[in-house]
């Protein structure tokens, strides 16, 4: 993160936020520095994201889905853009510790005793360390003392739309990120590979929730893409994995999406328009009636 600070601090922020005498090194301007620059960047990557996956991706056919709910874009985005400064405040703390030096990320590649062949390495072990921390982090979020004071607001969302990716409880959200921040104390990692990472998350995130339920065939056993998300947040107990199938699988959780089996959201809102429950000209707030009276998720 040092690397964005310098950046920011050197063109954008310093006089106009505070004023060139503070010294560089200085904990108060840094910390100011990284509270601007993560706010910023987490809105933007939120919705710069969010907008073009919703626009060019997402399938807004969804939005006539019984339990879409009314207003729900709207409110996805305004749950989302409320907690994020929120839980940017823990996160910054951590960023300020990578700055002053407590982290093992590194500049140069040649700092690594292993070269180039240790970025391919970090890499994969970065996904692999995540995606496990992340598995129980979200299994213990829905753990029945936990869930309804935490968890819960993200499942409002049983169709969600690229919105609800960030639409999180800030202690929610903060704690499922958490491992993306304590890898690089605890493993080496290039600045560079951990920036673009970061931004790969944020894709990713955005990504399991576009309602797009396309992966390659061979991938489908082992990547945890928007349909098995999709019957997360549907049947709730299921498909906790962030990127790969293997937890879930090894902790009893895993659940063949149902979309994959012909009975997925999509294929709901067909047998509804045939059985002339709902017309292919509705919009969502056409549909809200029935959404509120029809058949309720294995959650509620």
């Amino acid at each position: 993160m040092d690397l964005v600070l310098n950046v920011a601090d050197q063109y954008v922020l310093t006089p106009y936020v505070y004023p060139s005498s503070w010294p560089e090194e200085g904990a108060l301007r840094q910390i100011i520095t990284l509270l601007v620059v993560t706010n910023l960047g987490a809105a933007v990557l939120y919705l710069g994201l969010g907008w073009l996956s919703y626009q060019f991706i997402f399938d807004h056919n969804l939005m006539k889905h019984p339990q879409f709910l009314k207003n729900q874009v709207r409110r996805e985005i305004k749950y989302a853009m409320t907690s994020l400064p929120i839980i940017s405040i823990p996160t910054v703390a951590l960023f300020f510790f990578e700055v002053r030096g407590y982290s093992k990320l590194y500049d140069n590649v040649e700092e690594s005793t292993m070269g180039w062949p240790f970025l391919l390495f970090s890499m994969i072990s970065f996904l692999l360390f995540t995606d496990g921390c992340i598995y129980w982090i979200h299994r213990f979020l829905h753990h029945k003392r936990i869930y309804k004071h935490f968890h819960k607001p993200h499942h409002v969302w049983k169709i969600p739309t690229p919105f609800a990716s960030h639409a999180f409880h800030p202690l929610d959200g903060f704690l499922q990120g958490l491992p993306y921040h304590i890898y690089p104390f605890l493993f080496p990692l290039h600045k560079v590979l951990y920036l673009a990472l970061y931004i790969f998350v944020n894709i990713w995130t955005v990504s399991i929730h576009d309602g797009d339920y396309r992966v390659p065939g061979p991938l489908q056993e082992v990547v945890n893409g928007a349909a098995h998300h999709t019957d997360h947040h549907l049947f709730f107990d299921v498909n906790y994995g962030q990127y790969f199938t293997l937890w879930d699988r090894i902790g009893g959780s895993y659940r063949n999406p149902s979309v994959l089996e012909g009975n997925g959201p999509l294929d709901c809102i067909r047998r509804l328009m045939a059985e002339g429950k709902i017309s292919s000209s509705e919009d969502n707030a056409d549909t809200n009636g029935y959404a509120n009276s029809g058949t309720k998720s294995k959650e509620q």
